[in-house]
């Protein structure tokens, strides 16, 4: 039976019992080790714990202040493990791994180890704080030097410039400079995200695996593998992307999320970039997502968004009611925030009073009232709306119709003179109705107050550098959808490859549409209970565009390929 860490302070009367109780007061309340604890309050030297510790585990102590470890010994433990246990590899000899451990009775770490190493384990007892400093300065040694990040940079072909993280007492480029001459971990990340703008990706990923790093962008909505740094720098690069989100470096066990602003120069001009940062734990490290929002990528002219021309009319006439509902639907990613940004965009005048719900707010429009929700606090969408509906607000947009008590809300306001505009996820435009309903909301109210629904997809355009015609059989686009008349004769268009499109046959992306307006004929099929199906005939009848026939134009004006098409649509 071990003896306590505390008895045994107050037995070499380095403690007293007072300052014993004071110190498990101050664990209760923070938490960790005990010896950790009195170290922190001053009550005990990091000596005196590892002395205690080792006649306490009746295992030698160490001083790790100038212990030095062979790198191949470094080697047999991860550094997230290391850092999970609080253990460092010291020496081995034969089949056994000499190991400093903070708790040498952990049996958990004792057999991770165990079997990661194949070896058996000699623990020796050191500080907790003493281990994650050793951690820190001998894993960092490691770390790839400047010669070898310069190899990976030249592997991208990239110029290596300054970008500034935007805070509120800005440092001169020149130092930013010097800066990332300086370290080469920040030299990689910049490198990264330059990259990212130069090829005008939406979404970078940094991705850790068990024997590599991986990073990949989305590019037009598709993810593209452009590197894979050393594995070693995976920790320093997650804390630099860390500490440019003003994010807790040292919490490695929970999803965390951020922002950066950052400033950089195009074209001699300088410009400003919001970047998302989502970090979440996986198996192997934390993985980083950062969503890069640039204002100048945000559309607002709805003509150039896609539509087609009767399409546009009638959503634009919709957007135009005083009162009721227009909903966007389609999966996430497909661009309902830049339509309904459009739109609102349209309507934003001196004498209306527009308010935003959003999660997150990913662009500020000037003359708009955006409410940023926060779920933690209890500012969700329903608390959001209800709070709007005191604001004498004209024009009402939520982020998303998630949840029954959202949708009520939302329904309401649209019946009592707002107009309000929103988001669901759905397949395509009819089986949104059937959504509402079995949200709860009832058939007469989701008939009565929904003016218009707008389904949507974001699809590839062909790359204008390299477009070229080709054959295809007549029998294939008209399994495609398109009549035989449309089909003889007819060759769609692809792109070959170019150093402009990064060999991929696409440069940008082009909205499909499928717009639904709620005539007398649907709101009667409704009322009625018709099932999704049913209103997309009687919507046909109408004649509404589909998805499909909305990508069969794209395909006839050589904007987008039959690829694409048969990826986001279906018949």
């Amino acid at each position: 039976m071990f003896e306590r860490i505390g008895d045994l302070l107050i037995e070499d009367q380095i403690l007293t019992p007072a300052q014993l109780e004071d110190a498990l007061n101050y664990q209760r309340r923070h938490g960790g080790r005990l010896g950790t604890c009195l170290i922190k309050m001053g009550l005990v030297s990091e000596q005196d714990v590892a002395r205690i510790l080792s006649r306490q585990y009746g295992v030698p102590a160490l001083d790790l202040q100038t212990v030095e470890v062979p790198p191949a010994v470094l080697k047999l433990i991860p550094r997230e493990t290391a850092e999970r246990f609080q253990v460092l590899p010291l020496s081995r000899d034969g089949s056994s791994l000499r190991m400093a451990m903070a708790d040498p009775t952990n049996v958990f770490a004792l057999d991770d180890v165990k079997f990661m190493t194949g070896l058996k384990i000699e623990p020796v007892v050191a500080c907790e704080s003493a281990i994650s400093i050793a951690i820190d300065k001998l894993y960092g040694s490691l770390d790839y030097g400047q010669d070898q990040i310069q190899k990976v940079m030249q592997d991208l072909d990239l110029p290596i410039t300054a970008l500034e993280v935007e805070t509120n007492e800005i440092a001169g480029m020149e130092e930013l400079e010097k800066a990332a001459e300086a370290a080469p971990v920040v030299r990689l990340v910049n490198a990264i995200l330059n990259e990212a703008l130069r090829r005008g990706a939406s979404d970078i990923h940094v991705e850790p695996y068990e024997r590599i790093l991986r990073v990949r962008y989305r590019v037009d909505g598709v993810l593209q593998e452009v590197m894979n740094p050393p594995l070693q720098l995976r920790d320093a690069m997650i804390s630099r992307i860390k500490i440019m989100a003003r994010l807790d470096i040292s919490e490695k066990r929970l999803p965390q999320d951020g922002r950066i602003v950052l400033r950089y120069v195009r074209q001699n001009k300088m410009k400003l970039l919001d970047l998302r940062v989502s970090i979440l734990p996986t198996l192997f490290g934390e993985k980083v997502v950062m969503r890069l929002l640039d204002r100048e990528n945000l559309r607002l002219d709805m003509e150039k968004l896609g539509f087609e021309t009767e399409a546009l009319a009638k959503f634009q006439e919709a957007i135009h009611q005083p009162y009721g509902m227009v909903l966007v639907t389609g999966p996430t990613g497909s661009g309902k925030t830049n339509t309904l940004y459009s739109a609102i965009s349209q309507l934003n005048t001196a004498e209306t009073n527009i308010m935003t719900a959003e999660d997150p707010v990913e662009f500020q429009l000037p003359g708009i009232n955006q409410v940023q929700v926060k779920e933690q606090i209890g500012l969700n969408f329903a608390a959001a709306l209800r709070s709007f509906l005191r604001q004498d607000p004209n024009i009402i947009l939520v982020g998303e119709v998630r949840d029954f008590e959202t949708a009520e809300i939302a329904v309401k306001a649209a019946l009592t003179g707002h107009l309000v505009l929103s988001t669901l996820h759905t397949n395509d435009a009819p089986s949104t109705m059937t959504r509402l309903m079995n949200m709860g909301i009832e058939p007469f109210l989701a008939a009565t107050s929904v003016n218009l629904v707008c389904a949507q997809r974001l699809i590839r355009r062909i790359c204008g550098y390299c477009q070229e015609e080709y054959s295809v059989p007549a029998r294939d686009l008209i399994e495609l959808g398109f009549t035989p008349e449309e089909a003889e004769g007819f060759k769609p268009r692809r792109g070959a490859g170019c150093a402009h499109c990064h060999q991929t046959g696409y440069k940008g992306r082009v909205g499909l549409f499928e717009v639904m307006p709620m005539d007398e004929g649907l709101r009667e099929l409704v009322l009625a209970g018709a099932s999704a199906l049913e209103l997309k005939r009687k919507a046909v009848e109408n004649g509404m565009v589909t998805l499909r026939r909305s990508g069969l134009a794209k395909i006839k004006a050589g904007v987008s390929t039959v690829e694409e098409i048969l990826r986001e649509t279906v018949r």
